[in-house]
């Protein structure tokens, strides 16, 4: 538990903060849990398996190993820069290259839009499976995603706080989806109902060696365990963040981690590969149906689901309008999108602007049938993340020379290192990845480029500046509209 600080007094570790520091280690572990669980684990488990076979564990404690590498170098940074800004700052204190340092607050902004994009589509799908709609239905998909992402930026229209009660609630209804899946599958092993033998059998499209099968099936994988870089945009609500940011953190990766390999390994031994790769919608309601049949998988796990993915959508487009409005109050993109309604006090120009962005996402992707939008708008994600954890593994290691005079978390030279290179590698055409995620990422970062560029040359027409004076003001979720 916390320490109980006297008022206007600080533990070492703790900067002084306009925010109140209410995050004791527990608080903190269920916000990083529940930030990573989520729309991946739901929805891509069949996807992974038809890229590597029964051994769709493997990518999973990859992308795990690759998480866990990178979040030792936040570690050292949040500590040491106790700052709700994230890359951004990290970028902008290695580098000072203020166009570097937008384009990354920008790609991070997308990642949001694109992880947000899948969920809603995720939604669509589990609704028409918990409904007994027709999902062949490609129209009904589609529109049952739009109205649904209309409705996430109607509640962020109407001022969504970021509450930690709140998201205890919601972290406890995505684990019990996931629990369930578990326990039926330890129930199995008792009934006699799964083939572990499965669980090692290297089954690829193509004849991809083994190596190239994991590696494409990461790149997809990956996109279950992010989530755990927003918790640094907490760091001045967190008591003691130098002590419990590298605990709790680390333990939260290593929790999720643990569930995303146990259900891997249940789902492949339960479920023949085929079958389960074919499964649409939610593809654990097929394991549970066959692991205990007496479970109503199909009138339960749709909804939870729905429920996670929700919750994913709704954070996700909350952090990219917030983004997307803080860099309009620095004035590298245009100052309209830092407009705020009168009433509700909430960016509404860069609430709309994201969503344009995220109904586009869900027309391209879904215009042609033979594409998995799932796996075009979670892999989009991943590989735009990974590009910035690449980054900051970098940052870690150029900012050594940064010293401050307060302890902090330092990370093993090695893992910053290592997670560079992994973090690039995974970046990379070599992986497998689909045309079409580069495709988006280069259409998104298109944007912000252009956006970007005109709005320099018309701070130069109108004598304002064109540099960024405060990089927290960019990666401040609020966004200062509270």
């Amino acid at each position: 538990m916390s320490r109980s600080v006297p008022e206007g007094r600080t533990v070492p570790g703790e900067e002084p903060t306009e925010l109140r520091r209410v995050m004791g280690p527990k608080l903190l572990l269920l916000f990083i849990v529940g930030d990573i669980l989520g729309t991946g684990v739901y929805a891509l488990t069949g996807q992974v398996a038809a890229e590597v076979g029964g051994a769709a564990w493997a990518p999973f404690l990859v992308a795990f190993l690759i998480a866990l590498v990178t979040a030792f170098s936040y570690l050292e940074l949040v500590t040491k820069y106790p700052h709700a800004a994230g890359a951004a700052l990290y970028t902008h204190k290695a580098f000072g290259i203020h166009l570097f340092t937008f384009m990354v607050c920008f790609t991070v902004m997308c990642s949001g839009i694109t992880s947000a994009s899948t969920a809603s589509r995720a939604f669509a799908e589990n609704l028409a499976l918990g409904f007994g709609l027709d999902r062949q239905d490609a129209t009904l998909i589609v529109v049952v995603a739009l109205l649904f992402m209309a409705s996430v930026a109607a509640i962020n229209l109407r001022g969504v706080g970021e509450s930690v009660r709140a998201n205890i609630f919601l972290t406890l209804v995505e684990l019990s989806g996931l629990l369930l899946v578990i326990l039926v599958g330890f129930y199995a092993v008792f009934a006699d109902r799964v083939d572990f033998s499965r669980t090692v059998v290297f089954d690829s499209p193509g004849d991809k060696s083994a190596f190239f099968a994991v590696t494409a099936a990461t790149s997809l994988a990956f996109f279950a365990m992010v989530g755990f870089e927003d918790s640094v945009n907490m760091a001045e609500e967190t008591h003691d963040p130098v002590r419990n940011f590298p605990r709790m953190m680390i333990a939260g990766i290593g929790l999720t981690g643990l569930i995303y390999v146990l259900i891997a390994i249940f789902a492949v031994a339960i479920v023949p590969v085929g079958e389960l790769a074919a499964a649409e919608g939610t593809p654990l309601v097929l394991v549970v149906e066959r692991a205990a049949p007496g479970v109503p998988a199909a009138d339960v796990l749709p909804f939870i689901s729905m429920f996670a993915v929700a919750n994913s959508a709704l954070i996700n487009m909350l952090m990219a309008s917030r983004l997307l409005y803080g860099m309009a109050k620095q004035n590298v993109l245009p100052p309209f999108l830092g407009r705020v309604g009168p009433a509700r006090r909430t960016p509404w120009a860069a609430i709309l602007f994201t969503t344009a962005i995220a109904f586009g996402l869900i027309w391209f992707v879904s215009r042609d049938p033979e594409n998995s939008v799932v796996s075009a708008l979670g892999g989009t994600t991943a590989l735009l993340l990974l590009a910035v954890f690449a980054i900051v593994n970098v940052c870690v290691l150029v900012l050594r020379k940064d010293r401050i005079g307060r302890p902090h978390f330092r990370a093993p030279t090695i893992l910053p290192v290592i997670g560079a290179i992994t973090c690039a590698f995974f970046v990379g055409p070599w992986t497998g990845r689909a045309v079409i995620q580069y495709e988006i990422a280069a259409w998104l970062l298109g944007i912000g480029l252009a956006l970007g560029i005109l709005t320099r040359l018309t701070n130069r027409l109108v004598g304002q500046r064109n540099r960024i004076t405060d990089p927290r003001a960019m990666g401040d979720p609020e966004g200062g509209t509270d």
